[in-house]
């Protein structure tokens, strides 16, 4: 009786560590007294036991985040940038047998290659050109994980925390941009507005009827505002007329 009893242990063990069942997502890597048999799954997995020993990756993409690192960059500023890696395995085998840990290994090469690529490039570059960054970061990371069976899709750079000084620096180089565009500006509307009133000038002087319309509208601005000023209306006839005395005196 215990003895059926504990062969029935025995093969329920073996049954158990014999058979296993992958997720659509995951691959199992077979070893069979150390050599690679290829990889299987999803679905029901038949091992024998105490011969077949099974590696189980997962093929979904992976968000690494990238550890803060000090660089220097190209025009000598300390800075500290992070970033995230998405990346998947696409061929289990090699991500088992071509490397010890590909998490551990794809993580430290992150960071080596984002120091050398930001240390490469000047701050404004950095600032200003963030996507060529990103992208040069992505094929560098995607060609020296590919025999390892990994493939980088995307590296975003998150943060870039600059020093006090440099930020100070910046601010100001800021406003003085805002300054000079805004005296660009009120330079250029000076200048539409000569090249109006100019134009507005010779019309008025071609043609004596327009020029008194004008006359009169002024005229009736000024005694429409709120002022003690008194004017005399003068006819321009009148002083076309002195006009003419004055030049031939």
């Amino acid at each position: 009786m215990y003895f059926m009893i504990f062969v029935g242990i025995v093969v329920l063990t073996l049954l158990m560590s014999a058979i296993r069942v992958l997720s659509e997502y995951e691959r199992g890597v077979v070893f069979r007294l150390g050599r690679n048999v290829g990889a299987k799954g999803p679905g029901l997995i038949i091992l024998i036991p105490f011969i077949d020993q099974m590696f189980k990756v997962d093929m979904r993409t992976i968000t690494m985040d990238v550890p803060s690192q000090d660089v220097i960059t190209k025009d000598n500023v300390t800075i500290k940038v992070n970033a995230v890696v998405y990346f998947r395995v696409i061929e289990s085998e090699k991500a088992v047998i071509d490397v010890e840990d590909y998490y551990f290994a794809t993580s430290q090469l992150a960071q080596t290659t984002l120091r050398a690529v930001i240390g490469g490039v000047d701050l404004d570059t950095l600032l200003v050109d963030r996507d060529s960054i990103n992208h040069k970061l992505q094929e560098i990371l995607d060609r020296q994980t590919e025999p390892w069976g990994i493939k980088v899709s995307v590296v975003e750079v998150k943060n870039i925390d600059l020093p006090p000084e440099m930020q100070r620096a910046m601010a100001r180089e800021a406003e003085a941009e805002r300054d000079r565009r805004a005296k660009v500006i009120s330079a250029e509307g000076e200048l539409q507005r000569s090249e109006k009133l100019a134009q507005a000038s010779n019309k008025l002087a071609a043609s004596p009827s327009a020029l008194q319309l004008a006359y009169l509208h002024s005229l009736q601005e000024l005694s429409s505002s709120q002022n003690n000023t008194i004017v005399f209306p003068v006819p321009l006839d009148m002083l076309s007329a002195f006009n003419d005395h004055l030049k031939k005196s």
